[in-house]
Parts: C-alpha cells; sequence; structure tokens
C-alpha cells in the first residue's frame, strides 16, 4: 500500500485533474432536470467527438497507406478509433491498480478507473483530429511552405511566436483549436466541443506553445512539440489553471507546464496501437516479409519455437490478427503497471518520459519500428503520397493566400475567395482580424480537408480538371 503523507503532498491533485466541468464555463443552454444522468460527463465528452464533423472527415485521411483499397489497412479514423479502445483499457487497469494501491483513493474517488479509462479514450479518440491530410507529410507541407520565400510577404508582418506556429506547423495545436473553437460566422458560442476540462488536459501531450528558448526547459517528451497556437493560448491557460497543472521550472518559456498525467497513457495507447497495427498492415501488404514479422511477433510475445496451441493454423493472416491481440494485451498490462509505479512521479512533475520507452520488450519493439519504417514508410506509394501532399498543400496555401491578401482585389482573387467557406474568411461577424488570425483560418479550412477533397481542389484551380456539374 502507498502512503502519502503530508510532505509528499503531490503538486497536482486527481480531485483537480478530474475536473468534470465543461470548457469554457458559461450558462446551460440545454432544460435542466433532477433526473440522474444516463452517462458520465466524460463518457459524453466521447460521443461529442464521434458525432462531430472533424471526427467524420478523418475517415478519408492518410494513416500511412494512401486511399487503399482494400479494406483491413488503416485510415486515421480506423486508428483513432483502435487507439480509443487501447486508451480505455490503459486508464481502467491504470486506475484500478492506483485505487488498490494508494491508502485513502477509495474513499475521496471511488470510481477513479472508470473516470480514467474514460477520459483516456476520449482524448485517444480525438488525438489525430488537427492532423491535416497526407498524413504526417501534411505538416510538413504546411511547415515548409511557411519557411520558404514563397510566404515572406505574409509572415514578416507577424510576431515571433505566430511565425513559429506556422513554420513549426502542428495537427495537435491544430486538435486542441478544432476541440476548443467556434467559428464567429457560425454562433456567438465559445466552447467549440464543449469537452470537460479534464479531456482537454489529457488530450494535449504537449503543454507549451510553439516558441521558445532552446536552452530553456527540461526537454522531456512533453516539450517535443506544442501543444496550442497563439490563439488559443488563453485558452489553454484557463484549461490549465482549472486542472491545477504545475508550470515548468524557472528557465523555461511562459507557458510550459506538466503534462496531465493522463496524456502519458493517450501517448502510449497511440504508440502501442501505431506500432503494432502499422506493422500488421505491412505484413498484409505483403512489403514486411511474413516469415520474419510473425517470427518477431511471437519473440516479442516469448513464444518457444516449437509452440502449439489448441488452434491450428491455416492461414498466417487469422494466425496474425491472434498475435496481435496477445501482443496488444501484454503491452497494456505492462503499461499499466508502469503508470501506477510513476503516478506520484507525474504528480510531481518529476517524470517526462514515455511510457513505452520503460517495456521490457522495447528493444524489440525498436527493431519492429525499424522493419516498418525500412519496408512501409518508405514505400513507393507512401513516398508518392509524401510527395503529392507537398505539392498539394503549398499549392493551396498559396493560391488562397495570395488572394486572401491581394491589395487589388483582383477577380481572380474574388473568385477564389468565394470558394471558402464563410467561417475561413475575415467577413460578417469575423471581419477586422488580424493578419495572423487570417492565415490561422486558412490552415483550418485546407487542414480539415480530406486528402481527396485537397487533391481535387488543387487540380480543380489549377485548372487541371473541372468539377462535375449536377
Amino acid at each position: 500500500m502507498m502512503h502519502l503523507t503530508p510532505t509528499d503532498t503531490p503538486a497536482m491533485t486527481w480531485e483537480r485533474l478530474l475536473s468534470r466541468r465543461r470548457y469554457p464555463a458559461q450558462p446551460q443552454l440545454h432544460v435542466v432536470t433532477d433526473a440522474p444522468p444516463v452517462r458520465g460527463a466524460f463518457i459524453a465528452d466521447y460521443d461529442r467527438v464521434v458525432f462531430s464533423s472533424a471526427f467524420r472527415r478523418l475517415q478519408r485521411k492518410t494513416q500511412v497507406m494512401p486511399q487503399p483499397e482494400t479494406d483491413f489497412v488503416h485510415t486515421r479514423l480506423t486508428h483513432s478509433l483502435e487507439t480509443a479502445s487501447v486508451g480505455r483499457s490503459l486508464g481502467r487497469l491504470g486506475g484500478r491498480l492506483l485505487l488498490e494501491e494508494t491508502e485513502g483513493l477509495v474513499q475521496t474517488l471511488p470510481h477513479l478507473d472508470s473516470d480514467f479509462g474514460d477520459i483516456v479514450a476520449a482524448a485517444c479518440l480525438a488525438h489525430d483530429i488537427g492532423n491535416p491530410p497526407f498524413g504526417h507529410s501534411g505538416e510538413d507541407a504546411i511547415s515548409t511552405y511557411f519557411r520558404s520565400a514563397a510566404a515572406e510577404p505574409f509572415v514578416r508582418v507577424l510576431d515571433a511566436a505566430q511565425r513559429a506556429d506556422l513554420q513549426r506547423f502542428e495537427g495537435n495545436a491544430a486538435g486542441f483549436r478544432v476541440l476548443t473553437h467556434t467559428y464567429a460566422a457560425h454562433s456567438s458560442g465559445s466552447a467549440g466541443l464543449g469537452l470537460t476540462y479534464a479531456t482537454l488536459g489529457a488530450f494535449t501531450k504537449y503543454p507549451r506553445p510553439s516558441v521558445f528558448d532552446e536552452t530553456g526547459g527540461t526537454h522531456g517528451t512533453s516539450e517535443k512539440k506544442h501543444g496550442y497556437f497563439q490563439t488559443e493560448a488563453a485558452r489553454f491557460q484557463e484549461v490549465a489553471q482549472e486542472l491545477g497543472l504545475l508550470a515548468k521550472p524557472p528557465g523555461a518559456a511562459a507557458g510550459f507546464y506538466h503534462r496531465h498525467p493522463l496524456a502519458f497513457l493517450v501517448e502510449a495507447a497511440d504508440d502501442i496501437c501505431y506500432r503494432i497495427i502499422d506493422f500488421e498492415d505491412g505484413l498484409k501488404l505483403g512489403l514486411i516479409p511474413c516469415e520474419a514479422g510473425l517470427g518477431l511477433m511471437r519473440d516479442i510475445l516469448g513464444d518457444a519455437p516449437d509452440r502449439r496451441g489448441s488452434v491450428e493454423w491455416r492461414d498466417w493472416r487469422e494466425e496474425l490478427g491472434y498475435l496481435r491481440a496477445r501482443l496488444i494485451n501484454r503491452l497494456v498490462q505492462q503499461t499499466a503497471r508502469l503508470f501506477a509505479d510513476r503516478a506520484a512521479a507525474f504528480l510531481h512533475g518529476r517524470a517526462d518520459e514515455p511510457l513505452v520507452q520503460h517495456l521490457d520488450c522495447w528493444e524489440q519493439l525498436q527493431h519492429m519500428n525499424a522493419l516498418t519504417v525500412e519496408h512501409l514508410y518508405q514505400s513507393r506509394p507512401v513516398l508518392e503520397i509524401e510527395a503529392a501532399g507537398f505539392e498539394v498543400m503549398a499549392g493551396l496555401l498559396d493560391a488562397f493566400l495570395h488572394a486572401t491578401f491581394d491589395p487589388y482585389g483582383s477577380t481572380q482573387s474574388r473568385k477564389l475567395q468565394q470558394l471558402l467557406p464563410t467561417q475561413f474568411r475575415a467577413v460578417g461577424p469575423q471581419e477586422g482580424l488580424s493578419a495572423y488570425e487570417q492565415i490561422i483560418l486558412l490552415t483550418d479550412y485546407l487542414g480539415g480537408l480530406t486528402d481527396q477533397n485537397a487533391s481535387n481542389l488543387f487540380r480543380t484551380i489549377r485548372g487541371v480538371s473541372l468539377p462535375k456539374v449536377f
């Protein structure tokens, strides 16, 4: 049993970290009754993500392979659903271990395990919701464009923090914006999806801004990227204060915080899924050698070469699914144990490393990842989609930025601007936005497109193809 003495009182507390309040605090917009809720606040968070249009568009966004013709290859949508499933198991098991081993928790937070599971599942479901089309190359394409000479006329008027947001474009920050931003062109609200503070905290794996002093900070995993744009800086500050997140020590830039502890489980669920599932996709596509791949999975599981189970496998794909299920289960069990062992350190801000790096099979997982990189990530279809992504995203950004900031208001510019939905333009209730805010609106639009939408729009505005007329 773990005992907490007064001198060990955590800097962060589970009571605050599990806040059920919804961002932002505002009057109820629906009828309030005395009837007990059918579902908890964190389950409602999960449902709100599921029914959002941004989540739905993930079905046509690349995970690794571009718009696959075979339905067993994953998209961003299926990856997010599987990550949420693993995250729920991690949260519930990690929470159960804490309840069993930490004195007093069962009296103060008797449902901590189910709350952990529901929060982590909701955050995992949304973890890729801000990713642009064409996988991670879409992020690179946006960043590269804003660092290029072509973008100089648009970025030179911005301050350092605003430039960093664009030149280090980050899907995680775009995701936080999706979850918390409502367009003035749509309504006077400001809640985004109106999620709980707890889920927003667990979602934010990188609680820091884009601009920072390279010599400051602790250089932990939570500082590897950034988690919000300048447009959402005040919103994240509110989330951090509500949850009682611990600010980073002197030397770190303003706005740096230690992670919500459950963000480590969100990260772990993503790590487990993409490592195992991408590897599985590579095997099914015939890109990773079958026997080498299956042998590595058996080796991680500790299966003897002559191991015989109750089932005789006649199709290696069926055995692959069996091995994948066993492997994920093993990693979930170990990772939950690691989380429980490090929970006190997370609450104090004394640990900032990915949990999966402490798994006893970490080196074997690294070997698995190396095979995936060599045979899948560097395969011709993947390289082609990444190359196409650079051309498409850069071309769209350049065309729409010139149209938005055309001092002469040419006919071509007006036509291009009219192609943008109202919420992505500085018109009506959004009139008078700064140049930076207008650029962010444009990245909202382009980042929200599916791979196919972006490709079709690029071909259309270049005159390569004409749209179908209904």
